[in-house]
């Protein structure tokens, strides 16, 4: 491979035509593209051990809520692309149980057991900056975090962040087919990815006076998942706080 142009020796390699210019980011590169039969898809180049944990899950996972691989080499991943025209965004303006249910059904579909032949981070290190955080006004968030990770319902692959841009539309105009991109490539219980999808697309509900929404929320997840109401209010309180820590609220 060309280590000066890694996105042309890809597309050399399996034979692709780009569409698109390619975006590039401090994390990885992203081109759309033809192969050489035709399918419309997304060659990504992860740049940052995170990124490359995420092109693995995605070649990894067999699942029908995940975008399928059609190729995967070293930090390289090759993705179809999504070209149905269905947005969970403009779904959730319209009808927000409808497009929360769609979340919560494709992130339940992704929680499968993990295996060894997968890289995945566990929810304790992920958490580590609320866990090991000095400020007393995440002493309540802490003390449930820990609880949570010392007693987990499951331990599954998760997908680490499950919202509405991370789940698009892969069918055909009509017959909307939703499934995920971009995970984070985490293991631990699967309320983590629940409470990630309560309070997006909004930063925070609390900032925006939304608890009625929020509440709505957590009664459709867990109509969907089987979950306590009250244990997804807990997880909804440790990513709030990890959030806030990592968005340099504290």
């Amino acid at each position: 491979m060309n280590d000066s142009d890694p996105t042309a020796a890809y597309l050399e390699a399996w034979r692709l035509t780009p569409e698109a210019q390619t975006v590039s980011t401090r994390t990885g590169e992203v081109t759309f593209v033809r192969t050489d039969d035709g399918r419309a898809a997304v060659l990504k180049i992860a740049l940052v051990p995170e990124e490359q944990r995420g092109n693995a899950l995605m070649d990894w996972w067999d699942s029908t809520a995940s975008a399928h691989s059609l190729a995967q080499l070293g930090p390289a991943v090759l993705l179809e692309r999504a070209c149905g025209p269905g947005s969970l965004l403009a779904i959730a303006r319209d009808d927000d149980d409808a497009a929360t249910r769609v979340l919560a059904e494709t992130a339940r579909h992704l929680h499968v057991a993990p295996d060894r032949t997968v890289q995945l981070v566990p929810l304790r290190k992920w958490f580590a900056d609320l866990l090991e955080a000095s400020d007393q006004r995440y002493a309540d968030a802490r003390a449930i975090a820990l609880r949570l990770l010392d007693d987990p319902v499951d331990e599954v692959v998760l997908h680490g962040d499950v919202h509405h841009e991370n789940v698009l539309d892969f069918g055909a105009a009509g017959a909307p087919v939703w499934k995920a991109i971009d995970p984070k490539a985490l293991v631990g219980e699967s309320g983590f990815d629940y409470a990630n999808l309560l309070c997006n697309p909004y930063e925070t509900f609390e900032a925006n006076h939304e608890h009625e929404r929020l509440e709505r929320r957590i009664g459709v997840v867990a109509s969907v998942t089987g979950y306590t109401t009250e244990r997804l209010r807990d997880w909804h309180t440790v990513w709030h706080a990890l959030s806030e820590i990592w968005g340099g609220a504290a």
